[in-house]
């Protein structure tokens, strides 16, 4: 760590990168220092309402132990973490738990877990493990159409993105630079993204699809726009537009 920030930087007046602007040295200096000895040094959470809808604010951070109420642990909790992950996006493999905590040799721990979870085979052999309470659809339980947001955790917690995202289609979605664009699902895979704009008149949400939808999914894309509209500005649904792009 560098020698000018302690452990209790963060807490400076108001946490922001730039309210806590500490030289730290010839090669960094300046807010950017402070801002990087933040983010990559320190245990700190960005505190709301920074990065949420239409703040425009910058970000906030504040000491992870005074958000938390607690101490970071030294060790992480592997078992707890992998619970966690099946609770969210189970069944899944080893790498898929892998690929979402960014941890490696997870391997073994499930293998001491395996007898405490439940087991399963996905159609080309590959094992998959679950949490033993929790219930898995039958395949012909159709899926409602959800709008999920950029970087949404379903599009980056798995292996095998396949399972959400068609290989013709990733390539509209993971975008250069590490963007990852807001999609919209059908019938539980990506069939198409949208955005938000702000305009004179109020605010826009354009969905485009990459195929013609089936019977009934374009007046439901719509209904779901619609939802998404009137919780991100706060008032009645408003006309939405659904283009089709292949």
């Amino acid at each position: 760590m560098p020698p000018c920030c302690g452990p209790r930087s963060s807490s400076s007046p108001r946490g922001t990168t730039s309210g806590c602007a500490v030289p730290c040295g010839p090669r960094w200096s300046g807010r950017c220092a402070a801002s990087l000895t933040l983010r990559c040094h320190l245990p700190v959470v960005q505190k709301p309402p920074g990065g949420t809808w239409g703040s425009g604010s910058r970000a906030t951070y504040v000491d992870a132990e005074d958000w938390l109420g607690a101490p970071p642990t030294e060790e992480p909790d592997q078992t707890g973490l992998i619970r966690r992950h099946l609770a969210a996006f189970g069944p899944a493999t080893a790498k898929d738990v892998q690929v979402w905590s960014g941890l490696t040799g997870l391997g073994p721990v499930l293998a001491r877990l395996r007898t405490e979870l439940t087991v399963l085979r996905a159609e080309d052999g590959t094992e998959l493990f679950d949490l033993p309470d929790a219930t898995v659809p039958d395949a012909e339980t159709p899926a409602p159409v959800r709008l999920l947001p950029e970087w949404d955790n379903v599009l980056l917690s798995h292996h095998d993105r396949g399972r959400v995202v068609p290989a013709e289609y990733r390539s509209r979605v993971f975008r250069p630079g590490g963007r990852v664009l807001p999609t919209v699902l059908l019938d539980g895979f990506v069939g198409g993204v949208w955005r938000l704009r702000n305009e004179r008149s109020g605010a826009r949400l354009t969905v485009e699809l990459f195929r013609e939808p089936g019977a009934g999914d374009r007046d439901a894309v719509a209904a779901e726009a619609e939802r998404l509209l009137a919780f991100v500005t706060g008032g009645p649904g408003r006309p939405v537009e659904v283009v089709v792009t292949d």
